[in-house]
């Protein structure tokens, strides 16, 4: 993504697929790559949901399927709905400031263009 790139995304990226639902790191990693941040290693995507669960924003439980090994499965606690909230705010407000910013940048790019 390069120099402007936005730091800390992947946080509210992962509270939001856990909120959507319960779901083991491989599946977090897969979904990201899928709809969101397809350039990210899931190490990071690991050592994120080690963070949340020292902050007490998931709490993890073993699930042991019929096949395959134990997986830990992630689930929002109210601490980690009320963090995507208040990341969900912050986010729109940068959002309106990056709209504003690139709406100025159009106009400053078509006046140069012109004269």
């Amino acid at each position: 993504m390069g120099e402007c790139e936005p730091r800390n995304f992947l946080r509210p990226c992962l509270l939001l697929l856990i909120q959507e639902r319960a779901a083991h790191g491989y599946d977090l990693v897969e979904r990201l790559h899928a709809s969101l941040i397809d350039d990210t290693d899931a190490g990071g995507v690991y050592r994120t949901l080690r963070s949340f669960e020292r902050e007490g924003l998931v709490r993890s439980t073993w699930s042991i399927p019929a096949t395959g090994p134990a997986r830990r499965t992630y689930a929002l606690t109210p601490a980690g709905s009320d963090s995507l909230r208040r990341q969900i705010e912050t986010l729109e407000a940068t959002h309106q400031l990056l709209h504003s910013f690139l709406g100025r940048c159009g106009r400053a790019m078509g006046s140069e263009a012109t004269s």
